[in-house]
């Protein structure tokens, strides 16, 4: 029997994940089973389990990806020279991920993944981990724009990490229950908040557009 490749094994956990991804959007952690993903991945139940051990394992994966994914946003935000342009770049592209009818699902399995976090000790360090990296990002541009004259140095950079986070995490949950959020007009309002209470004098001078609103 030939071997699988590591490209085709890839391939083959990705399948099972996006399967899974489908079934818990739908219906939730608890009512899918590992028999439902199989149906819906179209491997057999032997083959999940050569990738996957539990149902948990499924669920970590996929806050796993949705990590790495964040930590690709957050790089391409630090390798701004301007740590403003990289702040406004990182809420930017985290911004287009609430609008975008293709994450729907990852959406709302991540809203779901919030309350399994209550009860699932797993999940929650999974959870944690994936909001300390936001966090960390945010807390290091903040710092960086301190260090050079751009933002107030009174500025708490973990509140206002906080913070933003708690906006973004609010506006997962108004889009995904399907409420107009008038997601157009609170791009505006963010970079409002940025320019008015953490610039410098001089910083505002010379940011008269931050990325959040300045890409028509």
């Amino acid at each position: 029997m030939p071997k699988i490749t590591e490209a085709q094994r890839e391939t083959r956990r990705q399948q099972i994940l996006d399967a899974a991804l489908r079934c818990f959007s739908q219906d939730g952690f608890h009512n899918t089973t590992t028999a439902v993903i199989v149906r819906e991945s179209g491997v057999s139940q032997g083959t999940l389990y050569l990738y996957f051990a539990t149902k948990d394992e499924i669920i970590v994966a996929l806050a796993d990806d949705r990590h790495q994914g964040e930590a690709f946003l957050s790089a391409m935000a630090q390798s701004e020279q301007d740590p403003i342009e990289g702040l406004g770049l990182l809420l930017e592209l985290h911004g287009q991920g609430l609008d975008d009818p293709r994450r729907a699902d990852l959406r709302r399995v991540g809203i779901q993944g919030w309350a399994e976090a209550l009860r699932n000790p797993t999940i929650l360090a999974s959870v944690t981990e994936g909001s300390s990296l936001v966090r960390k990002e945010i807390v290091r541009l903040i710092a960086r724009g301190q260090r050079t004259g751009r933002i107030r140095p009174e500025i708490a950079p973990e509140a206002v990490a906080r913070m933003l986070i708690a906006l973004f995490r609010g506006l997962t949950l108004e889009v995904s229950l399907g409420e107009d959020t008038g997601l157009a007009n609170v791009g505006p309002l963010v970079e409002d908040f940025i320019r008015s209470t953490l610039l410098t004098d001089a910083a505002r001078a010379a940011h008269p557009k931050i990325p959040l609103t300045s890409k028509e």
